[in-house]
């Protein structure tokens, strides 16, 4: 597991949170020892304006509470941050399945989760490599509305095995008897291998693919 910028980039913002109240606490005090001299100093017949006084208090006031706001927000990111990884962690070596396209070809083979909105009358399926180069194409079988399970056999177009171990997309595209588009939503399912945090967005790794936690939609213990 590895923890990847948000925890230097959170490190560095309490830091600097902190310093600014440290300097904060500096200068206020520095401030009140001032105003004290200026009050036992000050000529009895032309005395300090109160109301300047006042305005800096409030300023200064003002800049501790923004602090002290920023100081409270950044904890609360921590915390969701924490809580969020952790979440992703909770789901190492089980089962899930999350939105998504793209799978590991593994033992000759590889699968995808797909749903019709609708019954349709025909479907092609194409599946591409991590470069983008499509490898197969071929026709959907099952057209029913509803959740379904594609199996593929890691052959190209050609009735070449492909190598284990690279990473493929399944794109589906259905029709009805009138040729009207029906709506084909695909996902990814595995084993859950590993979570990690990545700018600051939980990413679990299903099958030997990154997806965010957020978009898993079925574990299975």
């Amino acid at each position: 597991m590895t923890t990847a910028v948000t925890s230097s980039t959170s490190t560095s913002t309490t830091s600097s949170i902190n310093s600014g109240l440290t300097s904060l606490a500096t200068n206020y005090q520095t401030f009140l020892s001032l105003l004290t001299t200026q009050l036992k100093n000050q000529d009895p017949l032309s005395p300090l304006d109160t109301n300047q006084f006042t305005s800096q208090l409030t300023q200064m006031s003002g800049v501790e509470q923004q602090l002290l706001s920023n100081q409270l927000l950044q904890s609360l990111v921590n915390s969701n941050t924490s809580n969020s990884l952790t979440s992703g962690v909770n789901l190492i070596g089980k089962t899930a399945t999350a939105s998504g396209s793209s799978t590991t070809l593994t033992s000759g083979s590889a699968s995808w989760p797909y749903t019709l909105g609708t019954t349709a009358s025909s479907g092609t399926v194409t599946i591409s490599d991590s470069g983008g180069n499509v490898v197969y194409t071929g026709k959907l079988s099952a057209l029913n509305a509803g959740a379904h399970t594609y199996k593929w056999d890691g052959k190209d177009s050609s009735g070449t095995q492909l190598a284990n171990g690279g990473a493929y997309t399944l794109k589906v595209t259905a029709s009805d008897s009138s040729g009207t588009a029906v709506t084909a939503t695909t996902g990814v399912t595995g084993s859950v291998t590993s979570a990690q945090q990545v700018n600051g967005v939980t990413m679990v790794t299903i099958n030997g693919v990154q997806v965010p936690l957020s978009t898993v939609t079925e574990v299975d213990g």
